[in-house]
């Protein structure tokens, strides 16, 4: 019988927890984007970017469906270049990024459960409105259901040192 010893880094290094960031477009992004740099670098961790875009529809004219989906991915890639330099700055480590096409309650959903090195989805909360946003809605009364990971929801009002107090 082989026994393979490791020691506590290397544990600690082959199973590092990934923190799930949605990068849409809301104010309340850059909350919980911070908490997730926050947490992965308390717990040597990493974080991941996960944007969607909307998938192609029929078009009486295809070129313009085609050239519409191609528009969305370019600034998409613009947006998770950004925020990737973003996390680089606060953790030191550029992030696992994943670019979409499709709805994103169900490509969240689709992503965690085929990836298992997500450990926590990082949510930011709308706190200016009277609802929390749709995909926060789903996932916390439906889509709980079909999610193996905890999700953490971050309020959008909270500023950055209120995020350091409690990460």
């Amino acid at each position: 019988m082989t026994v393979r010893k490791t020691s506590k880094n290397q544990k600690d290094t082959d199973k590092r927890r990934v923190f799930l960031v949605v990068v849409d477009d809301s104010d309340e992004l850059h909350q919980a984007l911070y908490f997730a740099c926050k947490r992965a670098i308390s717990v040597n961790g990493r974080v991941a970017l996960l944007r969607c875009i909307g998938q192609a529809e029929f078009q009486h004219w295809i070129g313009v469906g085609e050239l519409m989906v191609e528009e969305a991915r370019e600034e998409a890639e613009k947006l998770l270049r950004t925020n990737s330099e973003w996390v680089h700055e606060l953790t030191g480590e550029y992030p696992i990024v994943h670019l979409r096409e499709g709805d994103p309650k169900t490509e969240v959903i689709d992503l965690i459960n085929s990836d298992p090195e997500i450990s926590i989805l990082v949510l930011g909360a709308n706190t200016h409105d009277e609802t929390t946003g749709p995909l926060i809605n789903f996932l916390t009364t439906r889509g709980v259901s079909q999610c193996r990971v905890p999700i953490t929801i971050v309020p959008g009002h909270l500023s950055d040192d209120d995020i350091d107090n409690v990460s």
